[in-house]
């Protein structure tokens, strides 16, 4: 089923409905076969931890296809904006374009060219009329132009919802399929926390984020952090969701709360991926964070996800770059994004926010340095 629905999509991308010197139809196309090459790393994939990785894979490029079907619907909604505005504000000109054509039609061409003050006056309108008649068919051919876009604009616009709508329902049997194959992966390294009762009361007692981060830092653990130089991919990170950054390191909220990390917004059911490999060292509910991943990518350093729907994993696995960690909370809407750009039918639309923090033994760090997307030029 799952095989299926991927394959539906994969044709759905491979030939979007965008015309071809829309700017859009490359990264439409670009994605597809970032589809095809994922769902042909399913097709092969052996043992559940392969399987988790296929999948992990498929549903990011599910992510970027519908992202480029977004964004040919916004560009053909702005387009055909363009035309009708255009055409309400030349309402008069055409007004008087039509009526002089249909004037020209009824009449005989006997009639038009006949003046009463005789051969010479004749003559005349018969110039002007010459040079008139070319330009009104030009206007005349440039309307006709502007209402055959039109029409191809709206029926670009239902292709491309019904597009995302289905290619939305095999993202989601992706996640859904994604959720099973990790309860199910029995593959992978695992490390033990030496009294996992700690970490219960820790959770327990905690006030805060801070308190707890502190506290889980400071726990006698045998988990060990990955050997990879953590360091020196400080600028180097992807972004662990497809998001964009709400707030940076420092700045306030709308309740004038001021959190050292930073804030992304996010589209509902969105994948979380793991930046760098990390040992996984608590996973769950936390406070009013929401569900929260903390991981240890090298030793004294804490990497802290917070406002997940779902998460993965269990507290000791070893993880490996580009890993799932879990997905956005929120039903996923095809259209999300757009209303999100404040375009009509929804305002500021529907979105999660994922709260990224970066610790150096007990101390919150700036994150934005560390990843690509968020680091000011």
């Amino acid at each position: 089923m799952m095989l299926r629905a991927g394959l539906l999509a994969l044709a759905l991308l491979a030939a979007p409905p965008a015309a071809a010197q829309d700017p859009a139809a490359p990264a439409a196309e670009a994605a597809a076969q970032e589809l095809r090459d994922a769902i042909e790393a399913l097709e092969a994939a052996e043992g559940s931890r392969e399987r988790v990785a296929a999948l992990t894979r498929t549903i990011g490029a599910y992510e970027n296809g519908l992202s480029s079907l977004r964004d040919v619907l916004r560009r053909t909604r702005a387009r055909e904006k363009e035309i009708e505005a255009g055409l309400e504000n030349s309402r008069d000109r055409i007004g008087g374009l039509l009526g002089a054509m249909a004037t020209m039609e009824r009449a005989g061409e006997p009639l038009l060219l006949f003046h009463p003050d005789g051969p010479l006056e004749t003559a005349r309108s018969g110039m002007i009329l010459a040079a008139i008649t070319p330009a009104l068919q030009a206007e005349a051919d440039a309307l006709r132009g502007q209402l055959d876009e039109l029409q191809m604009l709206r029926k670009r616009q239902d292709d491309t919802a019904a597009m995302l709508k289905k290619g939305l329902a095999a993202a989601q049997e992706a996640r859904t399929a994604l959720s099973q194959a990790v309860q199910d992966r029995t593959d992978l390294p695992r490390r033990f926390i030496s009294d996992p009762e700690e970490l219960t009361q820790l959770v327990t007692s905690a006030e805060s984020l801070d308190a707890f981060a502190a506290g889980l830092a400071a726990m006698e653990t045998d988990i060990g952090a990955p050997m990879e130089d953590f360091e020196g991919a400080r600028g180097a990170l992807p972004l662990p969701v497809r998001g964009t950054i709400l707030r940076r390191a420092g700045e306030a909220d709308a309740a004038g709360i001021r959190r050292p990390g930073l804030v992304l917004t996010t589209l509902p059911g969105a994948l979380v991926t793991l930046p760098w490999p990390a040992t996984l060292r608590y996973r769950g509910p936390l406070l009013d964070y929401g569900n929260v991943i903390i991981v240890e990518p090298a030793s004294g350093y804490l990497l802290i996800l917070a406002g997940l729907g779902t998460v993965f994993g269990e507290t000791g696995d070893v993880l490996d770059a580009d890993a799932p960690l879990g997905l956005m909370g929120g039903s996923p809407d095809g259209l999300a994004g757009d209303r999100a750009d404040g375009e009509e039918g929804g305002g500021v639309g529907r979105v999660e926010t994922l709260y990224i923090e970066l610790r150096q033994g007990k101390e919150p760090v700036d994150p934005a340095p560390w990843f690509t997307e968020t680091r000011e030029n």
